[in-house]
């Protein structure tokens, strides 16, 4: 079962100043490169901190801080399993978000032409 379409936006609308703020909050998030490296590895998977710091590369401190931004923003998720700390992207919402972001990225690197 397929979930159902949003609508089209009203792009002649302005959207609510409230979510403008939650929306700028969200793309600043992605505006970290190992934030957004995180993001896109907690997309897939759920990730303990041990185990992404690993994968991303950087000390565990500096993972459960850019951790704390993102649920902040409420990009992402925590479950407890037992001791263990589970993180994990917020729907598939952030998953649509990161993949547009550089589906866009890499027409602009390779100077492709965007299709809609």
């Amino acid at each position: 079962m397929h979930a159902p379409r949003r609508a089209e936006p009203d792009w002649r609308q302005l959207p609510p100043a409230e979510h403008v703020v939650v929306a700028v909050d969200s793309l600043r998030m992605l505006a970290d490169p190992t934030r957004l490296r995180m993001l896109w590895l907690l997309c897939g998977t759920e990730y303990d901190v041990t185990t992404l710091a690993t994968a991303v590369g950087i000390a565990r401190p500096a993972v459960s801080q850019h951790l704390a931004k993102l649920r902040l923003t409420g990009l992402v998720t925590l479950r407890r399993d037992g001791r263990r700390a589970l993180y994990r992207a917020t729907g598939t919402h952030v998953r649509h978000m990161l993949a547009e972001a550089l589906h866009t990225a890499h027409h602009h690197a390779a100077g492709l032409p965007e299709h809609d």
